[in-house]
């Protein structure tokens, strides 16, 4: 029997686009960040309206030049507490502990698997020095994320959002991602929308845009606008046969490539469509689980749109998991834990914060109960049904 994956291939319509992708390398004058690049930024804008959007080489390194930008604004500086929601990914975290600022959990609704305003509001009575919140927009859901940023913004609490997984999806109509002053993504293989590898900064916020700019290659300027480029080389005194290989800024390489342009803006006008197929699976297995009382079902009321990745399945016992677990693994369906369950049980986390114990009850559950099954728009009529009947038999 042929496995369900979580996702068949690397990217929709995959053999048009390796075809498109062989002819542009063979004409291609130029494969470093360039042109396709641009295009793809002005795409993204569009589609998830932003103002302002910066593609890098990865997700990962969008969360830590997020952060870096802020810490180089002096909007962050090292020693400031930096919440996150704990259930999300490693490379949430890992820039936070990196950049000398401190991690504070934030446990997540059990409904919703993201974090709700009410678990928000428990992590500042006992953290009330919080400076900034990274919250994780997880499975294409959310909890109260607009009651979430009123507090925010009430407390001049700093809000980003990761949106990897949940590129598309709308609360009360308005898109995820778009709570935040900045969000970021990933377009990895197996996520909404692949580059194969690459990722995005978008915002509104027009000096959090220019400075990401710089921290994306060595802290350079040659990404902004002339009149941007005057004024670093007048306020540095900077000869102009200098400037090109002047650093103004803490920074990286973090810069894409014009494969991973050329490959966004192919995948781009396929996007809304494979988004709607997700939603309409996701409707499907719901339905399902929303009537079998030995399962958690995850919703929000809200969500006029699911943009969901994965469906996850989480059990309210031990055995219920084990039993679903086995049953998903002998039916040869691709099965993975919730994101990766609760961070602070990660061995990096343990290592490198002080030994504090964190209540996180339904983190907790999810770590121990939870996996995720595939829902990619490419599943066939039959490999529904598979899934569909076997969702039935829990």
């Amino acid at each position: 029997m042929t496995q369900i994956k979580l996702i068949k291939n690397h990217f929709l319509k995959e053999k048009e686009t390796l075809k498109s992708l062989a002819k542009f390398i063979c004409k291609a004058e130029k494969l470093s960040m360039g042109e396709e690049c641009k295009k793809f930024e002005n795409s993204f804008s569009n589609f998830q309206k932003r103002n302002y959007t910066v593609m890098v080489s990865n997700g990962s390194s969008a969360n830590l030049g997020l952060i870096q930008a802020l810490i180089n604004l002096k909007r962050l500086k090292p020693g400031d507490k930096v919440a996150f929601s704990a259930v999300t990914w490693s490379t949430n975290v890992m820039p936070i502990i990196q950049l000398g600022l401190i991690p504070i959990p934030v446990d997540v609704d059990i409904n919703t698997l993201n974090v709700s305003s009410e678990n928000f509001i428990k992590t500042l009575s006992k953290h009330q020095d919080i400076k900034a919140f990274f919250i994780t927009n997880i499975l294409g859901f959310c909890s109260d994320i607009d009651i979430v940023q009123e507090i925010c913004n009430e407390k001049k609490i700093i809000l980003i959002e990761d949106n990897c997984e949940s590129l598309g999806s709308e609360y009360k109509e308005k898109k995820l991602g778009n709570f935040g002053i900045a969000s970021t993504c990933s377009f990895f293989v197996g996520h909404h929308l692949s580059t194969i590898e690459g990722g995005i900064i978008t915002t509104d916020d027009e000096e959090l845009y220019r400075m990401t700019q710089l921290i994306r290659a060595h802290g350079w300027n040659r990404d902004l606008s002339i009149d941007k480029k005057d004024k670093l080389t007048g306020k540095h005194n900077i000869d102009p046969f200098y400037d090109p290989f002047t650093f103004y800024e803490l920074a990286y390489n973090m810069r894409p490539t014009e494969i991973s342009g050329f490959i966004g803006n192919i995948q781009m006008p396929l996007l809304e469509d494979s988004i709607d197929k997700r939603a309409q699976n996701y409707a499907k297995f719901s339905k399902i689980i929303e009537n079998k009382s030995d399962f958690y079902y995850i919703y929000n009321k809200s969500l006029n749109r699911v943009s969901n990745m994965a469906f996850p399945i989480l059990s309210k016992t031990k055995a219920n998991f084990l039993r679903a677990k086995n049953l998903f693994t002998k039916a040869n369906i691709e099965i993975r834990p919730i994101v990766s369950g609760n961070m602070v049980r990660q061995p990096f986390f343990i290592k490198n914060v002080d030994n504090v114990k964190y209540n996180l009850e339904n983190s907790d559950i999810i770590h121990e109960f939870g996996f995720y099954f595939p829902n990619n728009p490419e599943l066939t009529k039959n490999e529904l049904n598979i899934i569909l009947n076997l969702l039935n038999s829990l």
